[in-house]
This record gives structure tokens, sequence and C-alpha cells, in this order.
């Protein structure tokens, strides 16, 4: 079976569905070559470094080296993760591009106070400054045609329902692992002998902000450990 064509499925969401069934029948690594080869302009993955992320750092780069990786530090990560993005740098021999918000720490708790701990409004009030705009600057001044991310129907309710590739603001948004399982997640990593973010051993499995991330704990879901369990996504991924 031949996929749909590209230009067709941009104009009509039937051939956008036709196309997500094709890239069903792939493997992760043929979807990624099938969108380096396929979708048009300049590419370029996100990564918050998290949990699994090497994973998707490691496939798309295999594919496409020299890919600009974007990664959005509000200021507030862990130190692991700081020490860990700089691991993996050097092991991936990364493209990497750090964006930040405009306004420093400092001056934002100044105006704003604690943001985070301002209920729902709150969260995304900081989460639009902080981590959305930036991503859309990365974008906008990177020049992205096709965008990568690692995000998987697996990791939260809200991602349940996650295509292949999707076409947003006129631009592909690629999502290579989107069927894939915690386990075979894991299977990669350890058939290429990648790590995992160190604070999984801690019982981290969704790392964020130091602020707003929590360990699992038993009769917890995954998205409690997110933003005290008031949400879940930040809006890179469905406001950009």
């Amino acid at each position: 079976m031949n996929p749909p064509d590209l230009l067709t499925a941009a104009e009509d969401i039937r051939a956008r569905a036709d196309l997500n069934r094709w890239l069903a029948t792939l493997s992760a690594p043929e979807r990624v070559q099938w969108a380096a080869e396929t979708t048009p302009g300049v590419h370029v993955l996100s990564s918050s470094f998290g949990a699994q992320s090497a994973a998707a750092l490691h496939l798309v780069t295999q594919a496409l080296p020299g890919i600009p990786v974007v990664l959005i530090d509000t200021g507030y990560l862990f130190a692991e993760t700081y020490r860990f993005v700089d691991v993996m740098s050097e092991r991936l021999h990364l493209n990497l591009k750090v964006y930040r918000p405009t306004i420093g720490i400092a001056w934002m708790e100044a105006r704003h106070g604690r943001l985070w701990e301002q209920g729902v409004d709150g969260i995304e009030r900081y989460n639009r400054v902080r981590k959305v705009e930036p991503m859309q600057r990365a974008l906008r001044e990177i020049g992205a045609h096709t965008w990568f991310a690692g995000l998987r129907r697996s990791q939260s309710t809200s991602r349940t329902g996650i295509d292949f590739i999707e076409l947003k603001d006129g631009r592909w948004k690629f999502h290579p692992m989107a069927d894939w399982t915690d386990r075979d997640v894991g299977v990669y990593l350890h058939k290429n002998d990648l790590p995992y973010h160190p604070l999984r051993e801690e019982g981290y499995l969704s790392i964020g902000d130091v602020h707003t991330t929590r360990r699992w704990e038993p009769g917890l879901s995954v998205d409690d450990t997110r933003f005290f369990g008031l949400k879940r996504e930040c809006g890179i991924h469905t406001e950009v």
C-alpha cells in the first residue's frame, strides 16, 4: 500500500486519516525515515529530557543527524535534568537549541508571585509565559516546517487520541512513537544502551519543573504527579 499524498492530506481531513492508518502499519524508525524524506522544509525535534526522552532523541537523530533539538528551559528544572541534558547532548551529539522565557524567574515572581500556587488559572498563566511562548518563538525562529515530538498515547489520559501526524498552524506535527507502550520504550532503551532520566529510579514517572512534579505513590495516576493533579498538559503540545 502506498501512502496517501502529503499535499492531499494537508488539504483533506479524510486523506490525513488514511495517512495515519498507513503510518500505523510501519515501525517507528520507518515512520521517522518516511517523514525525513517526505515532509518539507526544516525539521525540528522538541524534548523535555524527561523520564524516557532518550528513546525519542535517539530514534529521530539516527535518521536526521544534526536536527535542531529544542529544550524549553523554564529556569525551574531539576538539577538532575540539567545534568541529563549535558549527558545526552554529548552522547548523541545533539544540535541543542535552548530557549528561555523573556522574563527571568525573580522578575516574574516579583510581578505575579508564585503563579503555580494560584490554582488552575495561575498554572496556565505560568505555562504560557515559561513554556508555550518560548516554544512558539523557537519554531518561528528556526523556521520549522515539521515538528517531531516523543508523545505517546499511553503516557496520559490527555494523549490517548494523538495521531502519528497532524497539521497545526500550517506545520506538520509528527509523533512516531504514538503507539508505543512503556515496555516498548524500555526495550528500545535497553537495545540501544540508553539511560532513563536519573530521577526515574527515585519514583518520578513524569518529570517537569521542581515545584509541579511529585513522585508517584500507590493510589496516584501518572496524571496526578504533575501540576498537583489539577491538569496534565502544559500547553506546548496543545496550544502551539
